[in-house]
Parts: C-alpha cells; sequence; structure tokens
C-alpha cells in the first residue's frame, strides 16, 4: 500500500483498524501482524485467505518479506538500545 495521504498513513499509524482501508489491505495488514506477533501460528489457511484477496504467491512473498525485514531490523535497533536517547 502506497499513499500520499498524511491522515491515512497517520490512522494507520495509530490502529489500522480502524482506517479507511479496503478488504485487500486489511487481509493484507492482518496477516503482516500476525507474521510479526506468532509467527509459528502462520499456516496454510493464511496464505490461501490472500489468495482469495488476489494476492499471488510473488504478492505475498513481498509482503512477507517486508514485514520479517521491518520485525528484523526493529529487533537489531532494540537490541542495541538505537533510538532510546542513551
Amino acid at each position: 500500500m502506497v499513499t500520499l495521504d498524511e491522515a491515512l498513513t497517520d490512522a494507520v499509524k495509530r490502529d489500522w483498524r480502524s482506517a479507511e482501508l479496503t478488504p485487500r489491505e486489511r487481509a493484507m495488514l492482518a496477516y503482516a501482524e500476525k507474521l510479526t506477533r506468532e509467527p509459528s501460528s502462520i499456516w496454510k489457511d493464511d496464505l490461501h485467505a490472500l489468495r482469495a484477496w488476489g494476492f499471488d504467491d510473488r504478492g505475498i512473498l513481498q509482503v512477507n518479506l517486508i514485514a520479517s525485514w521491518f520485525n528484523y531490523i526493529n529487533r537489531v535497533a532494540d537490541g542495541l538500545g538505537v533510538g532510546r536517547g542513551e
């Protein structure tokens, strides 16, 4: 999802569930959240749900890689105390 709409960006940052998103965007963000919070619970059904909203294997891979990269880099930063003001 790419947007220049600052209000939408702020709404997604606050809580993507209450932002004005398409069902397809909601499915993508639900998958990304599950991958972030409960990665071992991702199952074939999660991938089938994304396919039902029009994501092909490449699109699913892209969502997965982007979410995983952000999770990784945030953990690196947290582990080094980056951004904690010290």
